[in-house]
């Protein structure tokens, strides 16, 4: 069966820095997108970045351009998130997913396997 397990959550100060990891394993996904997706209590689980199968194409929602970077090693068939210049509003349980069927990498909905999340705590 499949699964996906992220480590690397915490407690930071605002301003520090954080990789998640993403480890799968049941199946190889290299020629799936990943995708990081947070979620905090009582609201939606939204999306943070994507990368595709091979690596070439990524995306990021507006609020964490230019601070965090997904990356993916499919010889270890694991994907990253490297958070830098963290702010409180970045905390939340951030989960992994890999999309296995056709649909918007943008919507959680889209997505067919997920871990089981992280916590990441950004204090002031």
């Amino acid at each position: 069966q499949v699964q996906l397990v992220e480590s690397g959550g915490g407690l930071v100060q605002a301003g520090g820095s954080l990789r998640l990891s993403c480890a799968a394993s049941g199946r190889t996904f290299s020629s799936n997108t990943m995708g990081w997706f947070r979620q905090t209590p009582g609201k939606e689980r939204e999306f943070v970045a994507r990368i595709s199968g091979s690596g070439g194409r990524t995306n990021y929602a507006d609020s964490v351009k230019g601070r965090f970077t997904i990356s993916r090693d499919n010889a270890k068939n694991t994907v990253y998130l490297q958070m830098n210049n963290l702010k409180p509003e970045d905390t939340a349980v951030y989960y992994c997913a890999v999309l296995a069927t056709a649909g918007s990498f943008y919507s959680p909905g889209s997505y067919d396997y997920w871990g089981q999340g992280t916590q990441v705590t950004v204090s002031s």
